[in-house]
């Protein structure tokens, strides 16, 4: 296939008017002949990775449900989200090994829908005083054992763990997994000082930056002044119009810069559905319009998908090139598979999107093929 006429945008960071040329799943330098693609008029960017949600289209990865996770994928893809992490929530450690389980038994079916490339563990590792939306019944210490367990069951595909640095063992926990998994800090009361002694230890990412942890301030900057004082650590951001003030997020871009920036969804079940009551890690949530909260008002995820999230960062005056930066290239990064999605280079995976200049998706090309 040959895609004309699109702004591409190239990994550095700009766009430019070029063709794309896709030999079957793989994107190459040279013309295949077959299908033209008229492009005019469009920007072509990579798939998108999310690396940070739990559900949609009335389902929850935490579930355990293999259907359910088969149609959360085929959602994510409709919306140019071609390569999912989907994250757990803190669960007792059965629940956790079954959604592993399914996972991994989903990879292996190479059921439809987005490639599920990771396993995002957010929780049960976690501090009880800023617990948000997950379950404090369930919450427990850093244990290495545990995760190594999951791994196995997963077959590889954990990518990310998520851990409150001052929780007792946490350290050693960091020690112990950063050499076989991104290990991010999130949940948690860490100040300054906890938060450098985690990144030392090997933490590489924090988990939706602000929310969840004690803010930045001039006298007490925090796990934000520790990560912008770490030059390898990558932030989460939800960017939904909710979670974050728009200065806010065009603060982060300026103070951490494209490179470091995660754009993530965070959705639970109820993204891509109606208004209503819905779960979230067992506990209620109500959905009215772009908000989903548990009964006290407690923020319980989001329901703008990545794509709108996206969209929406760039109404904040966040550039384009930006937000496809955080959005595609920094999240197939962080889970360690850039080397075949995330850009639109030659020898990759031929996965595009093709945007208005609205930013509205006019078409999804996965693995090559034209789905919508």
């Amino acid at each position: 296939m040959k895609i004309t006429g699109a702004q591409v945008f190239e990994a550095r960071g700009a766009f430019v008017e070029r063709d794309l040329y896709l030999d079957g799943a793989i994107l190459t330098d040279h013309d295949c002949g077959g299908e033209v693609l008229d492009a005019a008029g469009c920007f072509a960017i990579p798939g998108l990775t999310d690396v940070h949600f739990h559900g949609a289209k009335g389902f929850d990865f935490s579930d355990g449900d293999a259907d359910g996770l088969a149609a959360i994928a085929e959602y994510e893809l409709s919306r140019g989200v071609t390569q999912i992490c989907p994250a757990g929530m803190t669960l007792l450690p059965e629940q956790l090994e079954k959604i592993c389980a399914v996972a991994a038994a989903h990879r292996a079916a190479k059921r439809g829908g987005a490639d599920l490339s990771g396993i995002n563990l957010e929780g049960p590792f976690l501090s009880m005083g800023k617990k948000g939306a997950q379950n404090g019944d369930w919450l427990q210490a850093p244990d290495a054992a545990l995760l190594r367990r999951l791994e196995e069951i997963s077959g590889g595909l954990v990518k990310l763990v998520s851990v409150a640095p001052e929780l007792p063992g946490a350290l050693e926990f960091i020690q112990a997994a950063a050499d076989e998994v991104t290990v991010s800090i999130a949940h948690t009361e860490a100040d300054y000082d906890t938060a450098m002694a985690a990144f030392a230890a090997g933490a590489g990412q924090v988990t939706h930056l602000y929310n969840a942890m004690k803010p930045f301030t001039h006298r007490a900057p925090g796990v934000v002044g520790a990560a912008f004082d770490t030059p390898d650590c990558r932030v989460e951001l939800i960017c939904d119009g909710v979670h974050i003030h728009p200065a806010v997020v065009r603060a982060t871009f300026k103070l951490f810069g494209a490179d470091r920036v995660i754009l993530i969804s965070d959705t639970m079940r109820a993204a891509g559905m109606e208004d209503g009551e819905y779960t979230l890690g067992g506990q209620a949530v109500t959905k009215r319009g772009k908000h989903a909260t548990l009964a006290d008002g407690t923020l319980a995820g989001s329901v703008t998908d990545l794509m709108g999230c996206l969209k929406t960062a760039v109404s904040f005056g966040i550039p384009l090139a930006d937000a496809v930066r955080a959005a595609a290239v920094n999240p197939a990064r962080a889970i360690g598979i850039y080397s075949r999605c995330g850009s639109l280079d030659s020898g990759k995976r031929a996965n595009v999107v093709l945007l208005d200049r609205d930013l509205n998706i006019r078409h999804v090309i996965f693995r090559g093929e034209v789905i919508s």
